[in-house]
């Protein structure tokens, strides 16, 4: 029986279940920093924090984070898990100022069985004790079920029987994971609509994990069999392959299944920039929805659909969550991609200008070069600098440079009509090309101006792998001009440059 019409809440475990990810350990005022933003910016239903016991750190973590959610009304959304041991981990918690155990219990007959080495019946009495010690302390108690997949799966009666005896001991969530990551979508389904059907009255929640790539369409399937709420993580941290994506998981749930979540969107990718942060763990650049590339185009042909009637633009839009549309400039760029660039910079060329700067920019893509927005202004003013003199044309240059070695350079060039090829060394990649061009010219009769001022400057904000230009100033007769050169590599930008200047002397 398939509930419809339903606000699914997300119950997030980034600090808690998150935190078992390799090399991740949150300090104190990290996972406080985390759990606010949480539940104060993303709006997330419930968050889980902290396992009890596990630390003095993790302690005085979870009493700062439980006196500031008190003042703020929002303590009874924030759960720790704690342990079948009677007074101890409820102890704990209460002593943190919590008001909410989530008790991990055995779920499969197999881990009750060669895990505590105990029938059913022993370990309830166990975990019964616990839930009426903490109901006492006026902790609110949900329960995990701990392997209840592989539980379902190999002794469905031991899961029958355990919530039977266990549905009227006032519980208000039964948690039931895939801890290991090992159900599919149609088994999901029809699992958890059998345990709907079985325990009506019940509150179930899902907690997914990603060990086959399926905790996404696996927290789909649970929500349409009928469970309002699923558990998550920021970014996918967890043990393994991980947990669900907040994201993908909110997303998801409401554009395939029409499904109410409450969080605020527009949150989605600063909060996932934190977690990134703090965890030290890297989101992909291709990761749906929070990855730095999902909202650019690379293809011409799909800036053109995008232009002429947004052909290639689907409900996930970047403004939906704080981002913005970009167009990639490299080998696959195309007209279209220019111009939307072009228009987002408020730069206005001719036809020819956009044709010319067009084939620059396929020419630097086949070196593989990173080309951004912020590098468009560069090529733009070395496009519109140029004279379009031929005289002097470098086809090769091979540079080797060393820690306290001589640099040298093995260059072929056209000198009008005439191909040379020659060698220099010199202190650095730029002498030593100028010491073979000197080589080179010096039969041409061509007298190389004095260098007064070397620039190099990068886009602000560039990354390592940005366009370098390269400004020279010359001294000739005493006139100064400069030549500009823009390359991913620095000394070849400063070629550049050279190149220009001898193009211009030899005009002249």
């Amino acid at each position: 029986m398939t509930q419809q019409n339903v606000t699914v809440q997300l119950m997030d475990t980034t600090l808690r279940d998150g935190e078992q990810t390799q090399a991740v350990s949150f300090s104190p005022a990290e996972k406080v920093s985390i759990a606010k933003a949480l539940l104060q910016k993303l709006k997330v239903d419930r968050i889980e924090v902290a396992s009890a016991r596990v630390s003095e750190g993790e302690k005085d973590a979870v009493t700062k984070l439980n006196s500031w959610a008190t003042a703020e009304g929002l303590v009874e959304r924030i759960e720790v898990l704690g342990f079948v041991d009677h007074t101890l981990s409820v102890d704990w918690i209460t002593d943190t100022g919590g008001k909410v155990l989530n008790l991990l219990t055995k779920g499969s007959l197999k881990h009750c069985r060669e895990q505590l080495g105990k029938t059913l019946d022993q370990h309830l009495v166990d975990v019964k004790q616990t839930i009426e010690y903490a109901q006492q302390q006026g902790l609110i108690v949900n329960i995990y079920l701990e392997d209840w997949s592989n539980g379902y799966k190999d002794s469905p009666e031991y899961i029958y029987e355990m919530l039977t005896k266990l549905q009227d001991s006032g519980i208000e969530h039964f948690m039931l994971p895939d801890t290991l990551g090992v159900m599919s979508p149609d088994e999901v389904f029809a699992s958890l609509t059998d345990m709907i059907g079985r325990f009506p009255s019940l509150q179930f929640d899902f907690h997914p994990h990603n060990d086959y790539g399926l905790a996404t369409a696996n927290a789909m399937y649970a929500v349409k069999a009928g469970v309002s709420s699923i558990h998550c993580t920021m970014n996918c941290l967890g043990e393994r392959a991980g947990n669900a994506s907040l994201t993908e998981v909110a997303v998801v749930l409401q554009d395939k299944l029409g499904k109410t979540v409450n969080i605020d969107e527009s949150e989605i990718h600063n909060l996932s920039q934190l977690v990134e942060n703090f965890s030290g763990k890297r989101v992909a650049d291709n990761t749906p929805i929070v990855g730095a590339d999902v909202f650019t185009q690379t293809s011409g042909i799909h800036a053109d659909g995008d232009k002429k009637g947004g052909l290639y633009i689907s409900a996930l839009t970047p403004e939906r969550f704080a981002r913005s549309r970009s167009y990639a400039l490299g080998k696959m760029s195309g007209k279209a991609s220019l111009a939307k660039n072009l228009e987002a910079m408020d730069i206005e060329l001719d036809d020819d200008q956009q044709k010319k700067l067009l084939q620059r920019i396929v020419r630097l893509g086949d070196q593989k070069a990173s080309i951004s927005a912020d590098d468009l202004p560069f090529i733009i003013a070395d496009l519109l600098e140029r004279n379009d003199y031929n005289y002097v044309e470098l086809l090769n240059c091979s540079i080797n440079s060393g820690l306290d070695l001589q640099s040298t350079v093995s260059i072929r060039v056209r000198v009008n009509d005439k191909i040379y090829k020659t060698s220099g060394s010199g202190n650095g990649g730029f002498d030593a090309f100028i010491g073979a061009m000197k080589k080179v010219l010096d039969e041409e009769h061509f007298r190389f101006p004095e260098l007064l001022d070397y620039q190099l400057r990068i886009p602000p904000g560039g990354q390592t792998s940005a366009l370098t230009e390269c400004s020279i100033t010359w001294l000739d007769d005493g006139n100064q001009f400069s030549t500009r050169g823009v390359n991913a590599n620095q000394v070849l930008a400063g070629i550049a440059a050279t190149i220009r200047m001898i193009n211009l002397q030899m005009h002249k």
